[in-house]
């Protein structure tokens, strides 16, 4: 079973290589169906190597890897956690939608090199270096913020940053700073076309030209879509000519803008560009790039539209998100931590074959909490059912599973004296600049019934088809019997808090005193048509 196994995985490989992406539809986009926006790609040898943002989570910066641009897994993370304040501790303001931010990826020299900025105060950039990418990787230095920047690496050895709308910095060749004395100035101004956002830099260069590839949208426009820029100059320093490359609606979800293009080792293109798409996220759009006979980019298919061939089933997200039963030396890559975890308050060896989550510190809010794991919900519909022990739970313990957001839905197991409850609940945070705190959490209580075991399976379904982003909450006593608790929750994408999709959340907090506990027997992931 296991030859046969691995000769088809050996199989697809060698087509995926030998027989790339044409300009027809082979795949059903979005090719990722979840949260995973501000790409950056490249290639070294057979492989493509692509980053992403996610802000607050721990460890952040993942590094995901594919032989196609099609099937992505994730490899790595680039750091296990941020230590540039107390808010990344939920402490003193949140690092909500903030931290890690529009990474750029680069495969240089035999080694490859990441860039992001880190949002919100002290607001410095990250250069991270390896020469395995899915290994450890190292920080190299700490430059100055540049908002959605894109490292390049030239051919006469020195090294910019293309940034912010329209402008160069050239670095030191070390990376440590801005080049005293070296190119500094912005390199084209918006057109009459080009009044509203134009950000998300991404460059290339190409038969000795510069390719600055960036999202445009103008929301002052009635019917203006959000759409893919190119500007194009034979010196570094221009002047600079524009080419609109991508401007299509797409699933009824409007228009795809921002990504990037890249080469493939037979000397095909491909562009990714994500979409905004509601309460899942933002979601990577795959897509051909073809070359114009006077030396532009285009893309999308022979039309100009995102290539979608309905009749094919979504890409699966196996590598990206999926189930977990915690019988592993350490935690998968699936998972990761909203804000810096607490590393004594977690443990896979106390019980082995579970995760236990300890409570460590008192708050008020699911949105304050320590040690909350979390992992993408995905597309079109998911499921996400996990097997919780109570035993350690001490009065005041709220534990349980949320599709978690700036309003989230909570299936919550409350501790209040000896009794325990099951309390589904909708959670609506409240947000006070300028620390991006949690002023308060609106709380509509939707049912809440007597718990008699010290074990209970909690179940969160999303749907996120046009015109839904409803998550569904039921549980079970023994896994086989399921019965609905409340209504659906609506999951929103808010720019304004999380600035993320919707997560599959597990938590274990202390309202009243620490030292309590729940143990995870395992997280059942599930992705649905």
């Amino acid at each position: 079973m296991l030859k046969t196994k691995m000769k088809n995985i050996l199989l697809y490989v060698l087509i995926t290589l030998f027989f790339p992406l044409s300009i027809e539809a082979q795949y059903r986009n979005p090719i990722l169906y979840a949260d995973v926006p501000d790409m950056s790609v490249c290639r070294a040898g057979d492989y493509y190597y692509m980053i992403s943002t996610t802000m607050h989570l721990m460890p952040g910066a993942p590094i995901m890897r594919s032989p196609d641009m099609k099937q992505w897994e994730i490899i790595s993370y680039v750091f296990p956690r941020i230590d540039d304040g107390p808010r990344y501790e939920l402490l003193d303001g949140t690092a909500y939608g903030q931290g890690q931010w529009a990474s750029s990826i680069r495969y240089h020299n035999g080694r490859f090199y990441v860039w992001f900025t880190a949002n919100g105060a002290p607001g410095r950039g990250f250069i991270y270096t390896a020469t395995d990418p899915a290994g450890t990787w190292k920080l190299l230095t700490r430059p100055p913020h540049f908002h959605d920047g894109s490292l390049f690496f030239d051919d006469n050895g020195r090294v910019y940053m293309f940034h912010a709308t329209g402008h160069l910095t050239e670095l030191k060749p070390d990376l440590t700073d801005i080049l005293p004395g070296g190119i500094n100035q912005q390199i084209f101004e918006r057109d009459a076309d080009e009044q509203g956002l134009l950000e998300g830099s991404s460059v290339i260069k190409y038969k000795g030209k510069y390719y600055l590839l960036m999202i445009s949208m103008d929301w002052s426009i009635p019917g203006r879509l959000r759409r893919e820029v190119c500007y194009r100059a034979d010196h570094i320093t221009g002047p600079y000519e524009k080419r609109v490359i991508l401007e299509t609606e797409f699933d009824g979800h409007g228009g795809v803008g921002q990504g990037c293009i890249v080469d493939g080792k037979n000397g095909e293109w491909y562009g990714l560009i994500f979409q905004d798409r509601g309460g899942v996220g933002r979601v990577p759009c795959l897509m051909p790039c073809t070359w114009t006979e006077d030396g532009w980019p285009i893309l999308g298919d022979k039309d100009g539209r995102i290539p979608n061939d309905t009749t094919l089933s979504y890409m699966s997200m196996n590598g990206i998100c999926g189930s977990d039963d915690f019988s592993a030396s350490r935690l998968s890559l699936y998972w990761q931590w909203n804000h810096n975890p607490v590393e004594q308050a977690w443990s896979l060896t106390d019980r082995p074959g579970f995760l236990r989550l300890k409570t460590s510190r008192v708050v008020d809010n699911l949105f304050v909490a320590p040690n909350t794991l979390t992992q993408r919900m995905a597309g079109p519909k998911c499921m996400g059912t996990v097997k919780l022990s109570l035993s350690g739970m001490k009065d005041g313990d709220r534990a349980g599973l949320s599709a978690f957001n700036g309003d989230s839905g909570v299936l919550a197991v409350e501790k209040n004296g000896t009794e325990l409850y099951l309390v589904m609940s909708e959670q609506n945070a409240v947000f006070e600049e300028p620390k991006h705190a949690i002023s308060r959490v609106d709380i509509t209580e939707q049912a809440r019934i007597p718990l008699r075991k010290k074990n209970i399976y909690l179940r969160v379904a999303g749907d996120f088809t046009t015109g839904q982003d409803y998550a569904r909450f039921s549980y079970s006593s023994d896994g086989k019997k399921w019965i609905t608790i409340g209504s659906p929750v609506k999951m929103r994408f808010d720019h304004t808090r999380m600035f993320m999709g919707s997560k599959f959340a597990i938590f274990n907090y202390a309202t009243s005193s620490i030292g309590g506990y729940i143990d995870v027997d395992f997280f059942d992931y599930q992705v649905l048509k």
